[in-house]
């Protein structure tokens, strides 16, 4: 489960990452243990990142759909 700190963290890493403020980072509606976090930008939902734990290292994954309706306008 993601604390909040983590949660902080990884935002303010994809606001710096990308220079974006609006980059944010927010738990979904799953309350399971291994459940992930929602990443926006604005109020666009743009994917989901998972905390895997695997021998003491934590690493973070992250997983964005990209919809071909969504780049038909570009």
């Amino acid at each position: 489960m993601f604390t909040d700190d983590e949660m902080q963290k990884i935002e303010h890493y994809l606001q710096q990452l990308f220079w974006n403020p609006e980059i944010k980072v927010a738990h979904g509606l799953s309350k399971t243990v291994d459940a992930p976090v929602e990443v926006f930008v604005g109020k666009e939902f743009i994917g989901v990142i998972y905390k895997n734990e695997e021998e003491g290292e934590i690493s973070y994954d992250w997983n964005m759909s990209i919809l071909k309706e969504d780049m038909d306008n570009f």
